[in-house]
């Protein structure tokens, strides 16, 4: 392998599969190549699980390629049922359209959009699957499929073997992702098409399809699904999922998140979500011997890549105000309280549960009883506790959850 793109996907661990890695490291040393991945729209935000899909269209731009990303408001009203176990919800297709809007902020904020032949172009294949005559494509396109080979890939064989039922609107999302590589080969001159290894299969398809109708070439290629050390799958915790859009989730409480890594997925993490080089990732992980510092490394710069510099910085100095000083940080999650609520007092069992602290009075309470709660520093030892207007200091109260979950709440 020669091409300087595919080496660093390699090095980084980005590459798992590619149907044909010969001819597209032949076809990336001669030009630069238009490549696409596709993401759902079900939700207003990515969450972190799809980072790694966008750090790929960051390196694709970094050498010169061009990423395209398209936006699923098609087949997002089918859903994908690659890796699920029962039929996604259906959303309204005005939904979908402001999810996409939302979903946009991202990828504007993490890839170049200023260099005109790298900047990513933004597709919805709502465009041209919502046009489809049923019929047409059926002879055009469904005759190019199989129902033997279909019944082969894992999305559907898996909910068949665990007698899960499969919608034939979700059995047909295959067909529609060939459909979309197909379109995107012939309008945008796109020649590779990049997911994660669940996908494999759909994106296989897709290259078969424009083979047979274009007689073409293209390429297919997977990265590996991040699973972490723990066992668990990347991109969603007890406490629910780690949103990319700020509005949903902050960016010390992301910070925080990248600095909690478990100690085994440290150096793998520096390799796929940050952009320092991968020798430096080397060099660093054999002189630092303090695994705490790496993991501020980390959750340094995969804050500084989504949020920016100044909020990487500001979460930094927060978690030193916060953990080693006992202070209030300025970047602390923000629970807002009139006075009035405050005036007769707020049983603080409640109040942990109805905020989101704990996920109930019951956790809150064991919490409690674990020596897990402090107000102000201070350790709570009654369950029937109030939280009262004597607390705030400068009309601010600090709780902590545990060791690393801290709340500023403030009177407004």
């Amino acid at each position: 392998m020669k091409n300087k793109f595919l080496i660093e996907m390699k090095s980084r661990g980005y590459l798992n599969q590619c149907t044909d890695l010969d001819t597209l490291d032949e076809i990336c040393n001669k030009k630069s190549i238009s490549g696409y991945i596709g993401f759902d729209c079900t939700a207003n935000s990515l969450h972190v699980g799809s980072l790694l899909q966008i750090m790929i269209l960051k390196l694709m731009q970094k050498y010169g390629h061009q990423p395209i990303v398209l936006l699923g408001g098609g087949t997002t009203l089918i859903g994908d049922p690659s890796g699920k176990d029962s039929t996604r919800k259906i959303l309204e297709y005005k939904e979908i359209k402001d999810n996409i809007q939302s979903i946009k902020k991202v990828f504007n904020k993490i890839l170049d959009t200023s260099n005109k032949d790298t900047k990513p172009i933004f597709v919805d294949n709502a465009e041209w699957l919502t046009k489809l005559n049923y019929i047409k494509f059926l002879r055009d396109i469904g005759s190019q499929f199989t129902i033997n080979k279909m019944l082969t890939f894992d999305s559907v064989k898996l909910r068949l073997e665990r007698e899960q039922s499969l919608s034939y609107m979700e059995f047909n999302y295959m067909i529609l992702q060939a459909y979309d590589f197909y379109q995107l080969f012939k309008n945008n001159n796109c020649i590779l098409q990049i997911g994660g290894s669940d996908q494999w299969g759909n994106i296989v398809n897709g290259v078969e399809l424009i083979r047979r109708m274009l007689k073409k070439e293209s390429f297919g290629l997977t990265s590996p699904l991040i699973t972490l050390a723990s066992g668990a799958k990347m991109g969603k915790t007890e406490k629910g999922a780690i949103w990319l859009n700020k509005d949903l989730f902050s960016s010390y409480d992301y910070w925080q998140f990248w600095r909690n890594t478990d100690d085994r997925d440290v150096k793998r993490f520096l390799n796929f979500f940050t952009n320092i080089e991968t020798n430096e990732i080397n060099n660093i992980c054999d002189k630092e011997k303090n695994i705490n510092n790496l993991k501020v490394i980390l959750a340094n710069e995969a804050t500084k890549i989504l949020h920016g510099e100044v909020a990487s910085k500001k979460a930094e100095q927060t978690a030193k105000d916060t953990f080693k000083e006992g202070g209030l940080g300025s970047e602390l999650p923000e629970i807002k309280l009139k006075s009035n609520e405050i005036s007769k007092g707020i049983n603080l069992l409640n109040f942990l549960s109805e905020k989101k602290i704990t996920s109930s009075k019951s956790e809150a309470r064991r919490t409690i009883a674990n020596n897990g709660i402090k107000i102000n520093n201070v350790l709570v030892i009654d369950e029937k506790r109030t939280i009262e207007l004597a607390d705030f200091k400068d009309k601010i109260l600090k709780i902590s959850y545990g060791k690393k979950k801290h709340y500023l709440v403030k009177i407004i």
